[in-house]
């Protein structure tokens, strides 16, 4: 279990890559389901034999990362008809760079944590540094709403990750209310972007500081 294990996460790092590595928003949107749908097996392939909550966990990450959200983003892209990032605030290429460079400090810094054996063996501490990380630098260099809207969720992966280290610790019910909470985040996004849209024309985040609020008091 442990050599799939290693290598679903190997794919979750890659595509956290690939990701940083497109500006067209259709492919980003595939890229992330696919990353949603392999990190909604890792329940299954942490724990061995299958417990009724790994079950439940995986098929309600499975469902909400690989349909659910997806939908949601592709018909808010189709609507606001944006199909690529124009302008991000660092290009595509030195954001590969970065996600490159951030993956392998995040795999120095997990070997150096006193992780217990049968996790320090693994990528689950590495690969969910790593895609926050990705996550991060998504939400503060890509200027579209929709870019932003994905690299929150790759941001959620990236914890779900971490998570499932304390999976037997924590209450199951706290897995699912990030799984919650996620889709109603993304589901007001996308009610977000369809205002934006109508509002501006464009969907460029920085359009956002035009609005100000009128401080001006009425003449008595």
């Amino acid at each position: 279990m442990q050599t799939y294990l290693n290598t679903f996460l190997a794919l979750v790092l890659l595509l956290n890559l690939l990701a940083l590595g497109t500006s067209r928003l259709p492919t980003v949107i595939r890229l992330v389901t696919l990353q949603g749908g392999l990190i909604g097996l890792l329940p299954l392939l942490i724990h061995s034999p299958w417990r009724p909550e790994s079950v439940v966990l995986a098929i309600a990450t499975l469902l909400t990362k690989g349909i659910l959200i997806p939908s949601i983003l592709i018909k808010a892209l189709r609507e606001v008809q944006i199909r690529r990032e124009i302008e991000p605030l660092i290009g595509i290429l030195p954001s590969m760079l970065l996600g490159a460079l951030g993956t392998g400090l995040a795999l120095l810094f997990a070997s150096l944590l006193p992780l217990i054996p049968g996790q320090a063996n693994s990528l689950l501490v590495p690969a969910s540094l790593a895609t926050v990380l990705t996550g991060c630098i998504f939400l503060t260099s890509r200027m579209k709403a929709v870019s932003q809207v994905v690299g929150y969720l790759i941001l959620e992966n990236g914890i779900f990750i971490f998570g499932l280290l304390m999976l037997e610790a924590m209450p199951f019910m706290v897995e699912m209310g990030l799984l919650l909470d996620l889709v109603v985040c993304i589901f007001v996004s996308g009610i977000i972007l369809n205002h934006i849209k109508d509002t501006f024309d464009s969907l460029d985040t920085r359009l956002l500081t035009a609005l100000k609020e009128d401080t001006s008091w009425p003449q008595k």
